[in-house]
């Protein structure tokens, strides 16, 4: 049975994967592409969906500016004579608006943040709304007049045309985000153009998408051999357990052990897979390599690029070994994920990207292998909900997002062993003290930073001189924005106690309350 899809065409919002996310929520299946693609093409070319629903995205650009994102004319009768619906948000709604006859101009008010509308007219798109609400708006244009035959169905408190309709058609427009949690009734708009317009029924269900991602996984390895590099993150360690569900133990998982990560987590993780899920599994203490390569080196961009070089070495060695003893390794599995895929192409096209990821395009051209993304159009949640169903415990599915760099990027200035340990053990004793008070599930992510700081202090009637170190806890939807977890004092107390009179090397702890933005959640 085909899985109904809804098509989201990105004009560069920064709000774009938003709209997606609120989507995924519904359990409705999207994909986000540049505007540029070709409608016709995209929709003949579905074999495992039906295209219900077309989203054109807000945009940073404006449609009165000569070179400002434009949809072909193939582009635009697929929009307005398919007879699929359109809901045009933001510049969206201006674009479709001036393509089809109607007047754009410069607002002589602006609107930024929050504004109220009052709808105007009986509108499917704000079934269950309230008359007037609060919306997010973020336009320095603004609709002189509509094409012909569209109507306005709501103004702001400045008069200005917040959203319109053309019914026979099934076009929709909003000047305003409804993907953003600061627009009342958003989630409930988005829910009636989904099912109430759209008429989206078939659903994406996880154990739908492993009983057709295994069969994929099955042939497309044919009798190969496959490898991974599970480093125990969720995306992962999920990816091995569903590849291994398709071809069993013709997968080959190799662990790599880089010095850089949490107290005792290699251990946890080679004993969990080799013990509990009986994985071939390859460990590799790599930890000397990845350290000799790191020293001295303080610049974070630069110890990024030193730790993914060297996995790659080290992966490489590996992989190499394998092949002598005789395994026909020709595929490797990727954790990849969506946002993954969306950051690394521009919405201007595959020539310009917003963001690269490792991860993106696999390993060098060098190792010859074809890859294996089984969770390339999923976002995390998709996956942890496919992990519990393959049986991964519930406990290491809600783990924290650890970034790829481990410790490294959360130690300011170079990386030592001392340093390593020191922060090892604050780390350890912050997340303990998390689960120990049942605070950990309500915590989007949670560490410690070392900080190249010394500070004096008083321990045992003595003077000393040591490291400062940060916690930071942050509660978030999606990561794209985070506000600080407001603990306790009694909390925030005896955590401190614990890590400076537990911790050697320690005597002074403080707590990041920074939002995202304008900080960001990692320190590095």
């Amino acid at each position: 049975m085909k899985t109904d899809i809804i098509l989201i065409l990105d004009f560069g919002s920064q709000y774009t994967q938003l709209i997606a996310r609120r989507l995924r929520d519904m359990n409705v299946y999207c994909e986000i592409h540049p505007y540029s693609i070709d409608i016709k093409k995209y929709k003949d070319g579905l074999d495992k969906h039906r295209l219900k629903g077309i989203i054109l995205s807000g945009g940073p650009a404006s449609v009165l500016a000569k070179d400002s994102p434009d949809i072909s004319g193939d582009n635009y009768e697929a929009l307005n004579n398919s007879g699929i619906p359109v809901l045009g948000i933001c510049y969206g709604l201006q674009l479709i608006a001036k393509k089809s006859g109607g007047r754009i101009h410069k607002a002589k008010v602006r609107e930024y943040g929050f504004t109220k509308i009052k709808t105007s007219v009986d509108s499917k798109l704000f079934r269950g709304c309230a008359k007037s609400f609060t919306t997010w708006m973020s336009h320095g244009d603004s609709i002189d007049f509509l094409p012909r035959d569209f109507r306005v169905t709501s103004r702001s408190s400045n008069g200005i045309i917040s959203s319109y309709e053309h019914r026979e058609k099934k076009i929709y427009a909003l000047q305003f985000h409804p993907e953003v949690n600061h627009t009342e009734y958003g989630k409930n708009i988005l829910k009636n153009f989904a099912f109430g317009i759209c008429r989206v029924d078939s659903l994406f269900k996880p154990s739908s998408f492993i009983k057709d991602k295994t069969a994929e996984i099955r042939e497309k390895a044919g009798d190969d051999g496959v490898i991974c590099a599970l480093s125990g993150g969720v995306d992962s360690s999920v990816a091995a357990m569903l590849v291994q569900k398709a071809i069993g133990k013709r997968l080959v998982c190799v662990h790599i052990d880089n010095g850089l990560m949490r107290k005792n987590e290699s251990r946890k993780i080679v004993d969990m897979f080799r013990k509990h899920f009986r994985f071939n599994l390859v460990f590799a203490d790599a930890s000397d390599i990845f350290l000799k390569r790191l020293k001295g080196v303080s610049e974070p961009e630069k110890k990024r690029k030193i730790i993914g070089k060297t996995f790659i070495d080290v992966f490489d060695a590996e992989a190499k070994k394998l092949k002598s003893k005789g395994m026909n390794i020709r595929h490797l599995v990727q954790g990849t994920l969506y946002p993954d895929v969306i950051e690394s192409v521009s919405f201007k096209g595959p020539s310009v990207t917003i963001k690269s990821h490792h991860n993106v395009g696999g390993l060098p051209a060098k190792m010859k292998m074809n890859i294996i993304e089984p969770f390339r159009e999923l976002f995390k949640d998709e996956v942890r909900n496919i992990g519990i169903k393959l049986g991964l415990p519930s406990s290491f599915i809600k783990r924290h997002p650890f970034p790829g760099p481990g410790l490294a990027v959360r130690i300011l200035g170079d990386v030592t062993r001392e340093k390593l340990s020191i922060l090892r053990e604050v780390d350890d004793i912050f997340i303990g003290e998390l689960h120990r008070n049942n605070l950990y599930d309500e915590i989007w992510q949670a560490f410690a930073v070392l900080l190249p700081v010394r500070s004096v202090g008083v321990m045992g009637d003595e003077r000393s001189y040591e490291n400062a170190v940060v916690l930071r806890a942050v509660t978030s939807l999606d990561g794209m924005t985070a506000d600080f977890y407001q603990f306790e004092k009694n909390f925030t107390t005896a955590v401190s106690n614990k890590i400076i009179n537990s911790v050697r090397g320690v005597n002074r702890v403080v707590y990041d309350i920074s939002s995202k933005p304008p900080a960001t959640i990692e320190w590095e």
